[in-house]
């Protein structure tokens, strides 16, 4: 027996692979600087865990309703409207293990062999991994440091065919740490709202920006209807190990959802989602203490970063990713990865992981200690001899 063809179209997250080669490294004695994986190493917030634990105990551990317990998707409906002027009700809202499961569910409902779906370039590699899977063609859109990374309308308008189905955006963005402006999103939704595409807006790290703010696409005129809302509690609330996340969508592709949730996954543990109540009701200076440490992180790394002969690092408004132009190094990204984990102990993704215009940028996840990243840098300056 073998595995079907078309497994043969899915692709992996690369943070993973890198995480179990520094891993294997410790336990030779190494000493790592884990900047590879995009996991916020602050603890989930006590009054959140507190709440993960009574749920426990008065019994949510059997299973619930497969779109998601009704008190949090209410709590969720709320939220939406608070955050982003977003009117829905808790119908719209599905509720499932993790943020990943929405993208999945909404390209297989929605797309098929034929049909094209355009994301930016690069970015989270399982856009593309999932597009191929079902069948439909990818179409990729440069993300150019001189803009800021962030997806060019004009280049959208000229991508746009009678095949494409959805438009799949991501601000603030991985791997970048970009943010698209509000008039290019005004932009986007006055292209898109008098086609049948579909716009799947994964607004997962919505809370954590530095430099601007995050518009939501769904909140504009004619595009509620047509968007998918992705967002989560891995991120925001450090909540990554208790896979929990969400979309909110149009009423009449709920129960596709349903339906596809239903036949993998039944339901999202109970008491998860109580605890996510309290993620969303309960006090949020937790939160913010946490980007207000990013950004620390931030300034720092991308400093350092400048300091390095061979690099270019532009400064991210949003996520907690450092996209470093690694082309003065005269080597491709991934020799500089493989380099910097091997002889510097520094953990850190090479971009063309994310797609072929990251090759000649490496991605730092800031998720660390500020001690750490300056020991990183350090490392990395005393490495750059080998290139300079």
């Amino acid at each position: 027996m073998q595995v079907v063809d078309k497994m043969n179209r899915l692709g992996v997250e690369s943070a993973f692979e890198v995480l179990v080669r520094a891993r294997a490294l410790e336990a030779q004695g190494r000493s790592i600087i884990h900047l590879e994986i995009g996991e916020p190493d602050f603890p989930t917030p006590k009054h959140i865990v507190e709440a993960g634990k009574k749920a426990l105990d008065d019994g949510f551990t059997k299973y619930g309703p497969t779109q998601g317990l009704p008190v949090l998707r209410e709590a969720i409906a709320a939220d939406v409207f608070a955050s982003r002027g977003v009117k829905v009700g808790p119908e719209h809202v599905c509720v499932v293990p993790g943020a990943k499961p929405i993208m999945y569910f909404a390209l297989m409902a929605l797309v098929q062999e034929g049909d094209e779906v355009i994301f930016a370039d690069p970015g989270f590699p399982i856009y593309e991994s999932m597009i191929r899977y079902t069948g439909a063609t990818p179409v990729g859109i440069p993300l150019l440091e001189d803009r800021g990374f962030s997806l060019d309308p004009n280049v959208l308008r000229e991508k746009l065919s009678p095949r494409t189905k959805m438009v799949i955006l991501n601000s603030p963005h991985n791997p970048t740490g970009g943010l698209i402006p509000e008039k290019d999103i005004a932009e986007i939704a006055g292209m898109l709202r008098d086609r049948d595409v579909m716009v799947l807006s994964d607004e997962i790290y919505r809370r954590i920006v530095y430099d601007g703010t995050p518009v939501s696409i769904s909140s504009y005129p004619g595009m509620l209807e047509r968007t998918i809302i992705l967002d989560g509690f891995s991120k925001t609330y450090s909540m990554t190990g208790w896979r929990l996340g969400y979309g909110v969508m149009p009423g009449w592709l709920v129960n596709a959802i349903n339906t596809l949730m239903v036949n993998s996954n039944s339901c999202t543990a109970s008491f998860t989602q109580i605890a996510g109540v309290t993620a969303l009701t309960g006090p949020q200076g937790c939160v913010d203490e946490m980007v207000a440490e990013f950004k620390r992180r931030r300034d720092a790394i991308v400093a350092g970063l400048n300091s390095v002969p061979g690099f270019r690092c532009p400064k991210p408004a949003g996520a907690f990713y450092a996209f470093a132009n690694v082309e003065g190094t005269g080597m491709t990204s991934k020799a500089v990865a493989d380099l910097l984990l091997q002889e510097a102990g520094v953990a850190c993704l090479n971009g063309g992981g994310f797609g072929k215009h990251g090759e000649g940028y490496v991605r730092f996840s800031y998720v660390n200690s500020l001690a750490n990243i300056q020991d990183a840098v350090e490392r990395i300056k005393k490495l750059s001899a080998r290139w300079t």
